[in-house]
Formats: C-alpha cells, sequence, structure tokens
C-alpha cells in the first residue's frame, strides 16, 4: 500500500533552487491525500516562473509514478512570508554552526498587541469547534495573522477538522506551529497517538496549556483564537486567568435547553471580568438545496434569548449542513467551508463584526 513517508522519499533528490534543500526537507509538498493509488497534493513554490513550476510539476508527477502512483493531481501555491522564514532557518541550520536560541516572544503580555477570543459553549456537540475553525480561516482571508489554540485538550478535533496531516517542528527548542489556510495551529492532537485518550488531573492541563503559549514560535499575530472545552471546567478557568485581556464568543444551538446550558459559561466570563463579544447560534436552520425553504429542526429563538440575557448581541446564525467538500481535493478539509459559499460568506461577515468590534 502507497504511503506518504514512500511517496516524500521519492523526491528527496529534488532540490528547491533558491533554498539548496530538498523539497522534503523543506516541507514544500503538504497536504497529502492517498486513495485507490490516487494521489493529490500541494506544492509550495519558492519561485513562481512558469518554467519551474512546470519543471517540478513534472518531476514530481513522475517520481509519485515511479512509486506506484496511479493519478497524481497537485496544487500549487506560493511560500507565505512565515513559510520563507522556516526554509530560510533550515537553510542556515544546515550551514552554519548551532547558534544559541533567540528568546520565545511572550504573547500573553499586554503590550504584544495581540487580539485573545475564546470560543466556549455549555455543551458539546453545538458547533463550537467548527465555529473556530472557520472563523479562524475567515480572519486569515482578510488578511489578519491567525493562531488557533486547540485548548479541548480531552476532545481536540481541530487538527482533523482543518485536514491537517503534518506534525510541528522542533528549531532550536521551540515548537514551529503547523499552518494551514494562513492559520498557524497548535494542538493537544499533535502530541499524542491518534485516539489515544488523555488522561491528565487539571494540574497537568495547565501545564500543557502554559506552553502552548510560551514554547511556540507564533512569529507576528493579530488574533489568537482558543478553542475552550464546553462547559466550566478547569481549562477554561485556566484560560481566564492566563488571559486576563481575552474576549470571548458563546455558541449555542436554537435549542432553549443548549441556550440555558452555555448560560453558564457567559456567567463564568462575566464573573472573571471577560468581555462577551456576542453569541453565535449554530445550527439554525436546514436550508432545502432545491427549493430553499428553511426548516427550523432544533428550533428558534435560543441564540437570541441567550444574547438578551448576556446583554449581548446576537452575531450571525449558522445554517446546519456540512461543506461540499472531496477527499481528491488537494485542500480537502472536512470542516472548513470555502469562501465562495453561502455559508462562507457568513464567516466572512462574523470575522468583519469581530474586527468591528475588539479593533
Amino acid at each position: 500500500m502507497l504511503t506518504k513517508e514512500q511517496l516524500l522519499e521519492t523526491i528527496r533528490h529534488l532540490h528547491d533552487p533558491e533554498f539548496q534543500l530538498s523539497l522534503t526537507d523543506l516541507q514544500l509538498v503538504r497536504d497529502m491525500v492517498i486513495k485507490e493509488g490516487r494521489v493529490s497534493a500541494t506544492v509550495l513554490l519558492s519561485n513562481e516562473d512558469p518554467a519551474y513550476k512546470d519543471q517540478v510539476q513534472e518531476q514530481v508527477i513522475a517520481a509519485f509514478a515511479q512509486a506506484g502512483a496511479a493519478e497524481v493531481h497537485l496544487r500549487f501555491r506560493p511560500m507565505s512570508e512565515f513559510e520563507r522564514n522556516e526554509a530560510a532557518r533550515k537553510q542556515a541550520e544546515h550551514t552554519a554552526a548551532p547558534a544559541e536560541a533567540e528568546p520565545v516572544r511572550d504573547i500573553l503580555a499586554p503590550e504584544s498587541g495581540i487580539h485573545f477570543i475564546a470560543i466556549a459553549s455549555g455543551k458539546g456537540g453545538v458547533g463550537k469547534s467548527t465555529v473556530t475553525v472557520n472563523l479562524a480561516v475567515a480572519l486569515a482571508r482578510l488578511g489578519k495573522k491567525v493562531g488557533l489554540i486547540d485548548a479541548d485538550i480531552y476532545g481536540f478535533s481541530v487538527p482533523d477538522m482543518m485536514g491537517i496531516e503534518g506534525r510541528p517542528e522542533l528549531v532550536q527548542n521551540r515548537i514551529i506551529p503547523v499552518e494551514r489556510y494562513g492559520v498557524k495551529v497548535i494542538s493537544m492532537g499533535f502530541f499524542v497517538e491518534e485516539n489515544t485518550p488523555v488522561i491528565w488531573r487539571g494540574p497537568m492541563l495547565g501545564k500543557m496549556l502554559r506552553n502552548f503559549f510560551q514554547e511556540v514560535n507564533w512569529g507576528e499575530l493579530d488574533y489568537v483564537l482558543l478553542d475552550l472545552p464546553p462547559g466550566t471546567g478547569d481549562v477554561a478557568l485556566d484560560v481566564h486567568q492566563m488571559i486576563p485581556q481575552s474576549k470571548e464568543i458563546i455558541v449555542t444551538t436554537p435549542h432553549a435547553t443548549a441556550a440555558f446550558v452555555a448560560a453558564r459559561a457567559g456567567a463564568m466570563a462575566k464573573h472573571t471580568n471577560h468581555d462577551i463579544i456576542g453569541v453565535v447560534e449554530n445550527m439554525s436552520y436546514y436550508q432545502c438545496s432545491a427549493c430553499g425553504q428553511k426548516d427550523y429542526v432544533f428550533g428558534r429563538g435560543g441564540g437570541a434569548k441567550l444574547a438578551e440575557e448576556l446583554h449581548t448581541e446576537l452575531l450571525t446564525q449558522i445554517p446546519l449542513g456540512a461543506p461540499d467538500n472531496h477527499v481528491a481535493e488537494a485542500d480537502y478539509s472536512p470542516s472548513v467551508y470555502k469562501e465562495n459559499t453561502e455559508t462562507g460568506q457568513l464567516y466572512l461577515e462574523l470575522a468583519r463584526k469581530l474586527i468591528g468590534k475588539v479593533e
């Protein structure tokens, strides 16, 4: 059976002309999906010369085909500024003597200018992580530099939702977050084996969270979104204590009970003197693709009632559904809506509202 590791090994001999390292060492071939012998992947280009792109495409397809790929689909994009910096760092590590690591920037310092937005809910199953992921991507699409911390340490799901297959790197004793859709991501899911349960007590959870803030080289950021665990447990309390300047968005469904339970998360934010930006009502309705009729399968009014109770605003109502993404796509992810879809536009409008409120 064809594996990602086998394919990456076949292109180790291909070197990037600018950074003089292999495409594999530079991790310039990403988001690889293998299904029934068909391979799709994203290739990052340090050089946008069409002739270079054609050369890389021909070489990678040939290497993958020789390894046994029946069909190869490649998607190309230029390297981001962050990715170029990482490539330059790897190049320097190969050519220079080891240097003493620079101090990690303290993103928690009030003078950092970073806006921290915690996404909370009263209970699980309301789509809080889906809202977090799509809001982060929408902010990045609007040109913001975004970090996302999957702080739901027991129920981490962000890497899978965003279609992330890679893992963070350790460079000069600093963790480099994985970047996807322009969002820098750190999650507990990167540091445990697949489907292994996390059996930790409160103090260990707090220590891991602090590492996410202090041991990660985040670079320049405008926003950090935190996907909190549902409810009002240890992790949510730790986040509120670590980041007194953070603001909060509460996610609920229209169902009266879900809104009633979500009010507890809002009460906790108020009790710890954190501003509530507003409420997002998820799964508000199901819209028929054929006739456009809206069916309110979980009832109506829960989000508006919660916003009124918390003396805040109902920011948006997101319909029930899932992105129409295909596994064979090079940029496949199970939960990120494309920008040109109706729901993708709702998230862009939510991001604009957030920017207007905090900036």
